[in-house]
């Protein structure tokens, strides 16, 4: 607790009163950023990632801020909880509660904002919920995602729709030129048709992605330029930042109407599909 207070204090002190410099000439400081809370603070952590800070109010309240200070929510808590800690990323916070004597855990997510003007769509255009997902062509797990997501299209064949985001691992040696092939084979409306023979190549190689384009029946003059394209770089550097803003780390990563799939089975997707339609 300690070394959380300190912290805290060096966030919130004054830029004022730091203006003289340091007499130690071996310590080096600077003032990162810091902000006014409007709450009586009991405990703080921030994220590894440094991304987000956790702010345990005296109003039984966990307030959850950017880094820059944007509010991007708060948690009630019972009044007993007097410290608090969070995983790496800020996907899971613990609670302890000395009145109870009790610790709990709680996942945590926060609904994102995901571009998908350019994201091939499988299922109805204008269905009222919107499967997202972030896939690598060469990822083992991707492909297993693959038939849970026909089954929920044939579940809500009006009420769903699933948008594909390219994120290719560095891990895997062909899955950048993997995503490419994929979105020259949408420039010629023939994405999902390229989407399921890639995940049914056993190995991925250069010659069996160039393969599976004249096996689907693309014409490869244009494949091939839309290979090279500096246009279809861009559109997979796009996907890449947009799992990046919203904190995706490894592939398949979905989310249901903004929110993240924490559990990637027909069932529990289903449940979700369901809880997003009830707020429509």
């Amino acid at each position: 607790m300690l070394l959380k207070k300190i912290v805290f204090c060096s966030l919130l002190i004054p830029t004022a009163l730091w203006a003289a410099e340091p007499k130690n000439n071996d310590l080096h400081w600077s003032i990162n950023k810091g902000w006014k809370l409007a709450v009586q603070p009991k405990a703080i952590v921030q994220s590894l990632d440094n991304k987000k800070v956790f702010i345990l109010g005296e109003d039984s309240q966990i307030h959850i801020f950017s880094a820059e200070g944007n509010v991007l929510g708060t948690l009630p808590v019972n009044e007993g909880v007097v410290d608090i800690d969070i995983a790496p990323r800020g996907e899971a916070i613990y609670l302890v509660n000395s009145k109870d004597n009790s610790y709990t855990a709680i996942d945590l997510s926060f609904t994102q904002d995901i571009d998908i003007s350019q994201a091939p769509i499988l299922g109805n255009p204008d269905a009222p919920v919107t499967l997202v997902e972030f896939s690598d062509f060469e990822c083992p797990f991707c492909s297993k995602v693959k038939p849970i997501l026909h089954e929920l299209i044939e579940k809500n064949p009006e009420k769903l729709k699933i948008a594909f985001k390219h994120l290719p691992l560095r891990m895997h040696a062909h899955a950048q030129q993997a995503a490419l092939a994929a979105i020259a084979a949408q420039n010629q409306g023939k994405f999902w048709e390229m989407h399921d023979a890639l995940f049914d190549i056993a190995k991925l190689s250069p010659e069996a992605i160039d393969a599976t384009a004249k096996k689907i029946g693309l014409d490869m003059d244009q494949y091939k330029k839309d290979m090279a394209a500096e246009e279809t770089m861009q559109r997979l550097g796009q996907d890449i930042r947009d799992a990046q803003q919203a904190d995706v780390t490894g592939t398949p990563a979905l989310y249901v109407n903004g929110v993240q799939v924490k559990q990637r089975s027909v069932e529990a997707i289903q449940v979700m599909i369901d809880e997003a339609l009830g707020q429509e």
